[in-house]
């Protein structure tokens, strides 16, 4: 077994309301006043609040303010891939930097990176390594591009990690720019997108036994499932301009069958009640995505609060939104939630679901 000991989240400093993003989508994507009407009904739909993003174009009231698009209202000629590499070179070290900035890294052993919206060699790993001042020997990992639920892959090598190693310090950084990808089409699936993206950066400290007076989250079970018949309803590719996202509306129907019968598994496995997990933190890919989740599971919305406070407050980070939502738990734990059930679960292309069976320890 292993815990989370600390949690560290950050965002860009350029933060924009929903129906700002959505007046520059309709800009940029030629809208007459049909499309409009409905793009703004579909970013009114999410529930999402504000996102953030390392680029200042989404809220410049002109063409001539952008510093990234070609300066024009049809964007031409749209930025390639090797551009918005460039830009997610320059700005993912820093933001993690940021994430990372509170957490007590005495003893890092091991480093993993967690991305799917950008790489490079040598990459994120080896910059982290020297930017902190790490030993030369740290031990790195990267797993890339495996969408919303690549936090818990990290998690699980950083809990291997320690049941191998006992005194192992594990730094496992998640960093997603996904709106360096916006995608000027007008297909359904490109539209809820670009509605939902937005980018930010989380980090976790993954060691073998919790720290004397700490609050810390015990990894007890580690459980996943495939549904391949939801392989064409969410996917992830690299194009000639960007990273392009499938994300259908079925998604949500799939999902509801699958994280059912994967809770009912879970809860099997651990000869668990369902009334024993008393706090959920669900990857919040999408309003629907959580509504779904408690249909099937017979939640009430407050179980998702902060799954929709994140929604609300962030949009969807990739991979690192699920950490968001542990560490906006996280911080409304206390010793009387001590021994509590904690349930995560994430989703992404494959169909896959991916969870976490926590429990908090708040009495070390």
């Amino acid at each position: 077994m292993s815990y989370i000991t600390a949690i560290g989240t950050a965002v860009p400093a350029h933060q924009f309301p929903q129906e700002e993003i959505a007046r520059f989508m309709a800009k940029s994507l030629s809208m007459d006043e049909v499309e409009k009407r409905k793009l703004y009904a579909l970013y009114k739909a999410t529930k999402i609040q504000q996102r953030h993003s390392v680029l200042a174009d989404y809220g410049q009231a002109s063409p001539e303010g952008y510093t990234f698009y070609p300066q024009n209202e049809q964007l031409e000629p749209f930025p390639t891939v090797a551009a918005r590499m460039a830009l997610y070179k320059q700005y993912a070290l820093p933001l993690c930097l940021q994430a990372l900035a509170n957490l007590p890294l005495t003893n890092v052993s091991h480093v993993i990176t967690v991305s799917c919206t950008g790489m490079y060699a040598p990459g994120l790993d080896i910059e982290l390594v020297n930017h902190l001042g790490l030993a030369k020997t740290v031990k790195r990992t990267a797993i890339n591009f495996m969408g919303c639920y690549g936090a818990f892959n990290g998690l699980k090598v950083a809990n291997d990690i320690c049941l191998a190693h006992p005194t192992a310090q594990v730094l496992v950084v998640c960093v997603e720019l996904c709106t360096l990808h916006f995608q000027k089409k007008k297909e359904a699936d490109f539209l809820l997108s670009n509605a939902l993206f937005a980018d930010g950066a989380a980090a976790v400290l993954v060691e073998a036994k919790p720290r004397q007076g700490q609050l810390a989250l015990a990894l007890d079970d580690f459980h996943c499932d495939l549904y391949p018949e939801g392989q064409q309803e969410m996917a992830w590719s690299i194009a000639d301009f960007g990273f392009e996202m499938t994300l259908t509306s079925y998604v949500p129907v799939l999902l509801k069958t699958g994280i059912k019968q994967l809770v009912d598994r879970i809860l099997s496995e651990a000869n668990l009640s369902p009334e024993i997990i008393k706090h959920y933190a669900v990857h919040p890919g999408g309003r629907a995505i959580l509504e779904a989740t408690e249909q099937a599971l017979g939640l009430d919305a407050q179980a998702n609060y902060y799954a929709y406070q994140v929604l609300k407050n962030y949009g969807n980070m990739s991979s690192c939104t699920i950490l968001f939502v542990l560490a906006a738990l996280w911080r409304n734990l206390g010793t009387q939630h001590h021994n509590d059930l904690v349930l995560a679960c994430a989703f992404g292309p494959g169909l896959t679901i991916e969870s976490a069976l926590c429990r908090v320890v708040a009495q070390c």
